[in-house]
């Protein structure tokens, strides 16, 4: 699971928490680097709605919010983790929930969410069961890629029928 940790910011500790990164073999080389987000990214004064949707810190937020939310989610066997190449392929969340099953999740602080050609490029490196775009939305639609795109809600929903 990830683990705690606290950054000190100008003298205040701030939450974090690390995502490992992804440690089985695969075709490329893995970046052997966890993923920190920053909890408490309040630390920043927004003035108001509009102000956060067009803040630079909005989708590196909503994505540690959306990996903490997942990872409090999860049974104890199942293994999270952060899978980047150095070609820059990238999947935000990767579930491993067995040999050879795996979710792949790709996170998006957007209505009409695009999955990116290195989101595809890491899925290609190892067999992901299921690939999904969660994003701040409320409906679930498939996209044109084989991944299903949904809320949080929702994909929480589907992480408690798989381990049932």
């Amino acid at each position: 699971m990830g683990h705690d940790h606290h950054f000190n910011i100008g003298g205040i500790l701030v939450p974090a928490q690390k995502t490992p990164d992804f440690d089985k073999s695969s075709k490329i080389q893995a970046v052997k680097s966890p993923r920190t987000y920053i909890r408490d990214s309040g630390i920043v004064q927004i003035p108001n709605y509009e102000a956060l949707l067009g803040h630079p810190i909005l989708g590196k937020s909503w994505e540690g919010f959306v990996v903490e939310t997942i990872i409090n989610a999860l049974p104890w066997d199942i293994q999270p983790s952060f899978y980047r190449t150095s070609a820059g392929a990238e999947i935000d969340l990767v579930l491993e929930f067995g040999l050879f099953e795996y979710w792949a999740i790709e996170i998006k602080a957007s209505r009409t969410p695009n999955l990116t050609k290195g989101f595809h490029m890491a899925c290609e490196d190892f067999w992901e069961k299921r690939k999904f775009v969660v994003y701040t939305g409320e409906e679930i639609f498939p996209s044109s890629n084989e991944a299903t795109i949904l809320s949080l809600v929702h994909f929480i929903d589907e992480l408690r029928k798989q381990t049932r």
